[in-house]
């Protein structure tokens, strides 16, 4: 695909799946994503040819515009969006892939000095939703969700959420509508509800001395924190 594809294509899937969009008035002053990703194209078309200063020039322009930080040899896909923007940053050896919806306040950084691959890979279909940080050289997989202001510091499997500082990884998310970010497990939350659960059956033995509802009742919430570790 020619540069002009994909700067095109860009400009397209907007126009195709952001309800917000009424003109193309609009689509050319209020979406500083999208022309984040249009200065990104031509940074790194000119950086893959051997430049180095002109693009990081050119990438210095579009973050004081945009207020998007993406270094021209990171690695984007066909139609990522950027939505709103402020705030987001791509570090240099990233890698997205394609559908990638990415709200504002994220970062795909690094967490070594070291050369070589030290930011995120994000395959395809990710939602990454407004404030998470995605460090060092780890995978989200395809149709991966991650909760806002999470922070994953290890590789999250495909079609599962992560959410929490630092981020827990919760398998089979169900949903798989892309846009639904905000559906997520409280981990904290369930994890709380089993112990004091817990505490009051012991109590209740204690009490009445009767074992065999004490064995009964410490079956059913067993079973139940198995199924919750088994998601994590």
């Amino acid at each position: 695909m020619t540069l002009f594809s994909k700067i095109k294509e860009d400009f397209l899937n907007v126009k195709r799946n952001d309800p917000a969009l009424h003109s193309n008035f609009e689509l050319l002053f209020n979406y500083p994503g999208l022309w984040a990703i249009f200065f990104y194209r031509i940074s790194h078309a000119l950086y893959q040819k051997g430049l180095r200063f002109i693009p990081r020039f050119i990438s210095a322009v579009g973050q004081f515009l945009t207020t998007v930080d993406i270094h021209p040899a990171a690695k984007l896909g066909n139609r990522v969006f950027i939505d709103h923007a402020v705030g987001v940053v791509i570090g240099e050896t990233a890698e997205i892939g394609n559908d990638v919806l990415i709200y504002q306040q994220v970062t795909l950084g690094g967490v070594s000095l070291s050369h070589g691959k030290r930011h995120p890979t994000i395959e395809d279909n990710v939602v990454i939703g407004a404030g998470a940080k995605i460090l060092g050289n780890i995978t989200i997989g395809k149709g991966a969700k991650i909760g806002a202001n999470s922070v994953v510091i290890k590789d999250v499997p495909s079609h599962s959420t992560a959410v929490g500082v630092p981020a827990k990884i919760i398998s089979n998310c169900g949903n798989r509508n892309k846009l639904r970010h905000d559906i997520l497990p409280d981990v904290d939350k369930e994890l709380f509800h089993y112990l004091i659960k817990r505490i009051a059956v012991l109590e209740e033995s204690v009490k009445t001395g009767n074992i065999e509802l004490m064995e009964k009742e410490d079956y059913e919430l067993t079973e139940i924190y198995d199924t919750f570790i088994k998601a994590m």
